[in-house]
């Protein structure tokens, strides 16, 4: 058997070294990034980045941290996330296993009744286990024994498949990381969502309070024949349809406490809050670093660059597989057909040290298919690498330059709210004195109430630039 083994490992090395010399010269495509990062997002050149807060000062509202911390624990969508690192981190060991040795132990036993008259019988039957004792018939068999089997890896395929799937690991745990910074940023923008419909609902009933006192006046003002019954449907019609506002704007109160329950891993319940610190909300100053730190603090840029890592690997397993493969395989035991002699040494040790290498010889398609398909992911991924650098840089130039306009707009608007207030007052105080008509009482407290809405959308609008610029520059996952 050994020497069996030994001659079709002589001829398959003999065929693979054959084949290994007209292989295919397949030269991995060039994939290296030409893209050149600019060394700064604005005229500042400072390393100092806001990116480096952790989330617990940078949102330091008490109950929206405290949404925050229950989140990265019960949200759904972030545990599926940790258990396919636990997936990834199996593979790795999978693949570390592969170019180990594999050793096992077995055991058997079994009989052969062989006829009389062959080549093997007729021995048999004129063979003596000792002098004057015959072989049993049928021959029972018993066998113990370990075995061992091993693949060098020359030409380090087994190694660089296992190299892959840490890479690939590590792009799960910058998943992970990105996860995180999103729903961080998610819960973030519905809070504050929550607190803008708190005060929009507030400015709504503020304005009912104020259309219903200039109602009680068109009234009197009726009573004393000074005016018609016209403008008191006007003013009647103007305080229902404030009124009804109220009623869409609690469902999405209600829908918005919902949205944050489910990212927060819970059942309904109230979302608790202070709304009054919400015109007081300032964006703090935004220190956006140099683009060299996003590519270190975006984890979505991190796992790209793994994975194009891995892409790289998976075409040296690739093209590995053209090279022949070279195994060992080993056994030792003991085998008798009675339990007395199967222990019994040297007569029932058996043993066997067998050398392979072998390649493909046809119909090699297959092979070439998984090469050329490892070199089209690796261009995609490469591809993808540039494409997420692109959107980091872009997502930070667009959020900086958010949060300057929207602070200028935001005091604009100000001013804007404040003199539309004085408006309702002086339009109100001429209505009483005759000296302006109904209309452009009402038309002002349209103006005023429309004025606050935008003002809180405003608002909503520089705490959520606050936010993204947050996540844009990588910021959140860190602990």
């Amino acid at each position: 058997m050994i020497k069996r083994a030994m001659k079709k490992s002589l001829v398959a090395a003999a065929v693979a070294s054959g084949l290994w010399a007209c292989a295919p010269d397949l030269a991995t495509t060039k994939t290296e990034n030409t893209e050149v990062v600019p060394d700064r997002f604005n005229d500042v050149q400072d390393s100092t980045n806001t990116a480096d807060i952790a989330w617990q000062d940078y949102f330091n509202d008490p109950y929206l941290t405290a949404l925050i911390d229950t989140a990265l624990i019960n949200n759904q969508e972030l545990n599926i996330i940790l258990q396919e690192i636990e997936i990834a981190r199996f593979e790795v060991r999978a693949k570390k296993g592969e170019y180990l040795p594999s050793v096992g132990v077995g055991a058997g036993a079994g009989f052969e009744k062989v006829g009389r008259y062959t080549p093997e019988g007729a021995s048999e039957a004129t063979t003596d286990i000792k002098p004057g004792k015959a072989m049993p018939d049928p021959v029972p068999e018993l066998g113990i024994g370990a075995y061992a089997t091993w693949e060098i890896d020359v030409w380090k395929k087994l190694r660089n498949a296992k190299k892959s799937a840490v890479k690939r690991y590590l792009s799960t745990i910058e998943g992970k990381n990105f996860m995180v910074t999103h729903l961080i940023a998610e819960i973030a923008h519905s809070y504050y969502e929550l607190l803008a419909l708190d005060n929009q609902l507030a400015i709504v009933r503020q304005n009912i309070e104020i259309q219903s006192n200039a109602l009680e006046i068109v009234k009197q003002q009726q009573l004393a024949s000074r005016v018609t019954a016209l403008p008191v449907r006007k003013f009647e019609a103007e305080v229902l349809g404030t009124k009804s506002l109220q009623y869409g704007i609690q469902q999405q109160i209600i829908e918005m406490e919902n949205k944050i329950n489910f990212l927060v891993g819970r059942y309904p319940q109230p979302i608790e809050r202070n709304a009054e610190v919400f015109n007081g909300l300032v964006p703090d100053m935004v220190y956006a670093g140099i683009p060299a730190q996003m590519l270190d603090n975006r984890p979505d840029i991190k796992q790209a660059e793994l994975e194009l890592a891995a892409a790289k690997l998976d075409i040296q397993v690739a093209k590995a597989r053209f090279y022949p493969s070279i195994g060992i395989s080993a056994g030792i035991g003991f085998q008798a057909f009675n339990p007395k002699y199967l222990i019994k040494s040297p007569e029932s040790l058996l043993y066997s040290l067998v050398g392979d290498i072998s390649a493909p010889l046809i119909n090699r398609n297959a092979i070439k298919a998984t090469y050329f398909s490892a070199n089209a992911k690796q261009i995609q991924a490469v591809f993808n690498y540039e494409r997420v650098i692109l959107k980091g840089y872009i997502d930070v130039i667009n959020q900086l330059s958010n949060i300057s306009n929207l602070e200028q707009s935001y005091a604009l608007k100000q001013q804007e709210v404040e003199t539309l207030n004085e408006s309702i007052v002086i339009a109100t105080d001429l209505f009483k004195s005759a000296r302006a008509d109904y209309m452009e009482v009402l038309m002002t407290q349209r103006d005023a109430l429309s004025s606050r809405f935008e003002l809180v959308e405003t608002k909503i609008k520089q705490l959520n630039a606050k936010v993204n610029v947050y996540q844009a520059l990588g910021g959140g996952w860190k602990e």
